[in-house]
């Protein structure tokens, strides 16, 4: 846990003690939001005047007790460049070459944080990046336990050009680029994206306690806040407390002899010969995903035990939970150096047992440090390595709890390290680009999805408009009728946007790639986002995407299903459209679909209760309209 609790100690200090007169946002090359009154802040001497000039326009506000201060000009139009001027006291500042114009928060996990150069046709597209009216600022990968007032890194606004254009994440600068087509104005756009992170921690801890089912992961947060250790030993009883609400044994308690030996100096299980995917079948480095027990032994003479010791384990990917002599010590999250500290009197001469489980979800999983990074570190200096044979044994029916202070998998981190710093910053529209991380909590997806969206509005007004970017296709191409926890996500996702009537959605299983997680084409994303904009930003009269559904009625023996936004009539490529699925509370089988006009519909419906349609990991679907855009996977009762 030395890095969390690391980063813990630097996040919970008074981060205001260095905030600028002008926050950071306001910074040369900056856009900000046309149309509207421009909120600007920073923080002066308690009680100071404050006195902001831009263009013709000035106005004054006076610091608060604690020192931060907020003015707003009045609405521009679209223009510029500006220079923004504060000065308090003896105190300017100023930000030079600021924009009026459209700002766009780009958020999300990898697939946001792809960087143009990760694109396809990247030296193409990087050498064509002349437009100076596009520009980003970037924060970087921040978790607190507390919502920070000011950033704990630079920020800098950057103009595209060949130069910088590289680092810029590819789905907004790709949007971006599409929206210039149709809307003249400058594009700004704040990116704070971090790969592998969970939905839960982009959510604000008052929004999160209001949905009931984090409390626990609250509580444990704010113990760790204050005291990391009497944290931990929560945690070990929490998560021993789920592992048997779910399994009657108690496998770091147990005799692990008869697991099967592990390769001798381990390195990510998915290279591991018995737990390896078959060729072709997914991107190097990914084999079973799920659980992982490990266990091994280590011989202490009388002497050592005596002495302070910590358990050293090297790389841990991606959620380590760990026992000495059956006793729970701790857990960590992704830690490049994973250490816990050993109580007094745990550690006995002669024989004794360590047992781990690692959940991981995607690649690089495990202990994947060298072989002289897993020891017992003892107290004089000397070490005991972890020499012993590792044995394992894989369970895939259960996914572990993740831990609440993990850097990425955490409770709230990553608004309060990225999302609450920004401060009320104008914006036009949010695009979430996320879920791929939430495979196994699709079930809460829609409910914390919904209070971040309401969480964001609070912070950045009401009226903000959200793009939800589905997750792609990734994994197997389903032959026959299957489950998906793929498609769960996508059906949390796509219930969202229909309850919101400030949301879009864009469908994108056709655009990924099954064996690459991180698909090229960014284009097409980018693309697809400036449709939906076009519509549910800026009123124009376009579908946001491809047909959506309404409903499944029963009519005799046949199903009709009636969608919405459809561009001229419902059209399918390459013969009748496939991928309906009539389903009842056991099993689901394929249907026969004609479409005409704005329904599909499917005969002999039998005694089916529900239909899905689109559904499976990397599904194969071929139902359109004249947009050339897909109606997307859908779950629903037939009514």
């Amino acid at each position: 846990m030395k890095f969390a609790a690391l980063a813990f100690g630097v996040l919970a200090a008074s981060p205001a003690l260095a905030e600028p007169l002008l926050h950071p946002m306001f910074a040369d090359h900056a856009v900000l939001q046309r149309d509207r009154p421009i909120p600007v802040y920073g923080a002066a001497a308690p009680g100071a005047d404050v006195t902001v000039q831009m263009g013709s326009a000035k106005v004054t506000a006076r610091a608060a007790a604690d020192g931060h201060w907020r003015a707003s000009l009045p609405a521009m139009a679209a223009g510029g460049p500006y220079t923004l001027q504060v000065h308090s006291g003896g105190q300017s500042e100023a930000a030079s070459d600021v924009l009026i114009g459209d700002v766009f928060l780009c958020t999300g996990q990898s697939n946001m944080q792809l960087s143009v150069r990760r694109t396809a046709n990247a030296e193409s597209e990087i050498a064509a990046a002349t437009d100076s009216a596009v520009r980003e600022l970037a924060i970087d990968r921040v978790p607190s336990a507390v919502p920070l007032a000011g950033f704990t890194s630079p920020v800098a606004w950057k103009v595209e050009s060949p130069q910088t254009a590289g680092d810029f994440s590819g789905s907004c600068f790709y949007f971006a680029r599409e929206l210039r087509k149709h809307q003249k104005v400058p594009v700004g756009l704040v990116t704070a994206a971090w790969g592998g992170t969970r939905d839960r921690g982009w959510v604000s801890h008052p929004s999160l306690r209001k949905l009931g089912f984090y409390n626990d992961d609250l509580d444990m947060l704010a113990l760790y806040s204050r005291d990391p250790l009497a944290a931990s030993r929560r945690w070990d009883a929490a998560w021993e407390s789920w592992w048997h609400a779910n399994s009657k044994d108690s496998p770091w308690k147990e005799d692990t002899s008869s697991w099967a030996v592990a390769p001798k100096y381990l390195r990510p299980w998915g290279e591991w010969p018995a737990l390896s995917l078959p060729e072709g079948s997914a991107e190097p480095g990914v084999g079973f995903v799920g659980q992982m027990w490990l266990s091994t032994h280590v011989t202490l003479t009388p002497a050592q035990p005596a002495q302070p010791a910590t358990l050293a384990l090297g790389r841990a990917s991606e959620e380590e939970k760990s026992w000495v002599n059956g006793v729970g010590i701790g857990g960590s999250s992704l830690e490049p150096d994973a250490r816990h500290v050993l109580p007094r009197g745990l550690l006995h001469a002669g024989d004794n047992t360590i047992t781990l489980n690692i959940f991981c979800s995607w690649k690089n999983c495990g202990l994947s440090g060298p072989a002289s990074t897993r020891a017992i570190l003892l107290g004089d200096g000397s070490k005991v390595p972890l020499d012993q044979p590792w044995r394992y044994k894989p369970i895939e029916r259960l996914i572990a709890p993740q831990l609440p202070w993990g850097p990425m998998h955490g409770i709230g981190l990553q608004y309060n390290g990225m999302i609450a710093p920004i401060g009320p910053y104008g914006f036009k529209g949010a695009i979430w680009y996320q879920g791929e991380s939430n495979l196994y909590f699709a079930k809460t997806y829609q409910a914390t999805l919904s209070a971040l969206m309401a969480d964001w509005r609070t912070q950045f007004g009401a009226g903000l408009p959200f793009l939800i970017v589905q997750i792609p296709d990734y994994g197997p191409i389903p032959t026959q009728p299957v489950e998906s926890l793929w498609s769960e996500v996508r059906e949390a996702q796509r219930k969202t946007v229909e309850a919101d009537a400030n949301a879009a959605l864009v469908v994108t299983f056709d655009i990924g790639d099954p064996k690459n997680l991180h698909p090229p084409n960014k284009q097409e994303i980018g693309r697809r986002l400036a449709i939906a904009a076009r519509h549910q930003i800026y009123g124009e009269a376009i579908a946001p995407s491809g047909p959506r559904v309404v409903s499944a009625r029963r009519e005799g023996n046949a199903v009709t299903v009636s969608f919405k936004d459809v561009t001229g009539a419902l059209a399918a490529y390459n013969g009748p459209p496939n991928a309906f699925e009539l389903c009842d509370a056991q099993s689901c089988r394929w249907a026969q679909a004609l479409p005409a006009g704005g329904y599909v519909t499917l005969p002999n419906a039998g005694s089916a209760t529900r239909l899905r349609y689109c559904w499976g990991d990397s599904p194969v679907c071929t139902l359109t309209d004249a947009s050339g855009l897909p109606a997307g996977p859908f779950e629903l009762p037939i009514q």
